[in-house]
């Protein structure tokens, strides 16, 4: 393969992988071949352990570095511009690389498109039908009864941001009574709601999915009430919480019915509802009401 007339191949890309498929090799192995010099740009997303970007960037440079110890691996962190990512970009590259000509390359699904910067470019294409997103997948299903495996699944636990997930909760109102739901296994009542849905469009659409989905009830429009933390046994001792967020909704019409996970659902005057006879978690979600009332 002939040499280029560039110094220096910049490789540009994410390497989401357990461990570099043989389209990653190829690729770098063509750049490498080329150059004097290889430099990678690992892209670094703002949102830690997700789906599309689980891995960090030391354990990826890792990756890279014990089969291409003669590469470079730098970070890029992720922009909402892409103007502004490109003169990063630019700045790193000039500053590992003071000197020489540079080239840039892009692979499968390749930033090339959204690059505005001053260096020349050049699409290396596709190097094999392989997937990261297939391949994460794949690996996603296995569970390996290596330590190494359990001690990854450690370290993705505690480096990541501590979440909150929101719920939602609904006051299904008739006048001054109020629809509430039992449990299986369990003896007291609690508001009808669940966790919000990245489909949902808004907590207001969760609020009446979930009242559809437990009680059989299409309602109309929720009013927000408030919202809280709530005191969920499953996350007491966790360090991620749920906080809620509550709605009122007029009931309608319509004959309702205990479906999904509620066993029992029971009509309970506002005013009269006594805090033993909610779940403790929801004595607060009471309190909200109650106050309307």
């Amino acid at each position: 393969m002939e040499t280029s007339s560039h110094d220096i191949g910049v490789l540009v890309g994410r390497f989401q992988v357990n461990e570099l498929h043989d389209g990653h090799i190829r690729l770098i192995e063509s750049v490498t071949a080329i150059h004097k010099r290889i430099v990678i740009f690992l892209g670094v997303s703002p949102a830690l352990v997700t789906r599309n970007n689980p891995l960090d960037f030391v354990a990826r440079k890792a990756m890279l570095l014990e089969r291409f110890p003669q590469a470079s691996v730098l970070s890029i962190p992720d922009m909402s511009s892409d103007h502004e990512w490109s003169l990063e970009l630019d700045k790193r590259i000039r500053e590992a690389c003071p000197v020489g000509s540079v080239l840039l390359y892009g692979g499968r699904d390749n930033f090339i498109r959204y690059y505005c910067g001053h260096f020349q470019t050049a699409d290396l294409g596709q190097f094999g039908a392989f997937s990261g997103t297939e391949l994460r997948k794949e690996v996603s299903r296995e569970v390996r009864t290596t330590a190494d495996f359990r001690a990854g699944v450690i370290y993705a636990a505690y480096n990541q941001y501590p979440k909150v997930f929101p719920t939602v909760d609904v006051a299904i109102v008739k006048g001054n009574e109020v629809l509430l739901g039992r449990k299986p296994h369990q003896q007291k009542f609690r508001f009808i709601g669940g966790f919000s849905d990245p489909a949902d469009e808004n907590y207001e659409t969760a609020a009446l999915r979930e009242a559809e989905e437990e009680t059989g009830l299409k309602l109309g429009n929720p009013v927000y009430l408030g919202s809280a933390r709530i005191d969920d046994w499953r996350y007491r001792s966790e360090q991620d919480k749920i906080i809620t967020l509550f709605f009122k909704a007029d009931y309608t019409g319509g004959e309702p019915h205990a479906q999904d996970d509620i066993a029992e659902l029971r009509w309970f005057s506002v005013n009269e509802l006594r805090a033993d006879e909610l779940v403790n978690e929801h004595h607060v979600l009471l309190h909200i009401l109650q106050k309307q009332f």
